[in-house]
């Protein structure tokens, strides 16, 4: 009897010892996981990869296949953020592949916006094929399923709701993504259209002094004046101005930008030209200099549109 006893007891403090490394390893995980985010927040990429690669290597030691993906999808955006796309490639495939072999479904949620990550690269890579069947798997896989939730009855819809706005923001979140793309190979009518459905599903779901609602209004304002669709243009990147003032957006000096470089194609230069100087001292409080350096380009091109308005004044004098 007493040997049974301890026995148990025995077991039962090896259990317990077991659960207690088991829980040793996953706080120890957690804890490198938040050293290489914070790493990466402060632009320390060689750090946050190191943490990163002492995490997967503990997380696959443990069998712990969700801290696997999320580390896996760490070290791809931190590869992406370096320009290193074909290794971000890899490593987005390797954490869709731990997600599908767990009995995720393909139209799931998390499978999505790793296949819209590897579209993103391709489109980056110039792969136009594989960027265009990312973006349509994406796109369509989201639609799909918008669809089915909205067959459910009235009197259910509440449970599927976290469901549906996660899915309406991702679709939103694509076709964001698939302008730019569109945007950038000249397709400015598909880009367009992108836009302004990525636009209403933004208005509809976060409202309209949604940081990401200004942006995208921006964003279509823009592509409207590169199809010269200026009586669109102008109003659109107008409000957009007027919400973000009041919203106190934190890129306002991109929007002001972008509004100077419209009122600049319709030969409005002296208010295009107080906008880019505007734009310009917004730009360089907060440090960006991507942003400075276009703002530059423009008030250059201001200044070459003054000049040849002037010669052709002296010439019509002649």
């Amino acid at each position: 009897m007493l040997a049974a006893v301890a026995f148990s007891l025995f077991s039962s403090s090896s259990e317990e010892d077991l659960r207690d490394e088991a829980q040793k390893k996953e706080d120890d995980i957690i804890l490198l996981l938040k050293k290489a985010k914070l790493s990466m927040y402060r632009g320390q990429l060689q750090a946050a990869s190191d943490f990163l690669h002492q995490a997967i290597a503990l997380a696959h030691q443990t069998h712990n296949t969700q801290a696997i993906i999320y580390t896996y999808s760490l070290m791809a955006n931190l590869a992406y953020v370096q320009g290193q796309l074909d290794n971000a490639e890899k490593l987005f495939k390797a954490a869709m592949s731990f997600i599908l072999s767990g009995g995720t479904p393909q139209d799931d949620n998390s499978v999505i916006e790793i296949s819209l990550k590897l579209a993103t690269i391709y489109a980056s890579q110039n792969k136009t094929e594989l960027a265009e069947h990312g973006y349509r798997f994406c796109s369509e896989s989201l639609q799909a399923k918008l669809d089915k939730l909205a067959t459910i009855p009235a009197e259910q819809r509440s449970e599927e709701e976290e469901l549906r706005k996660e899915t309406r923001l991702l679709l939103g979140l694509c076709l964001d993504s698939r302008a730019r793309y569109r945007a950038s190979a000249h397709r400015l009518s598909q880009a367009a259209q992108d836009y302004g459905h990525a636009l209403r599903i933004c208005r509809e779901e976060q409202g309209e002094t949604h940081p990401q609602t200004l942006v995208l209004m921006s964003d279509l304002a823009t592509i409207l004046d590169l199809q010269g669709r200026y009586d669109e243009a102008l109003p659109l990147i107008q409000r957009a101005m007027e919400l973000s003032r009041i919203a106190g957006h934190p890129d306002q000096h991109v929007l002001l930008g972008n509004m100077a470089g419209i009122l600049l194609h319709q030969g409005e230069l002296e208010e295009s030209e107080r906008l880019y100087r505007e734009a310009r001292s917004l730009a360089e409080a907060v440090g960006d200099q991507d942003a400075l350096q276009q703002i530059r380009d423009g008030l250059k091109e201001v200044g070459k549109r003054r000049h040849e308005q002037k010669n052709k004044e002296y010439a019509a004098r002649e």
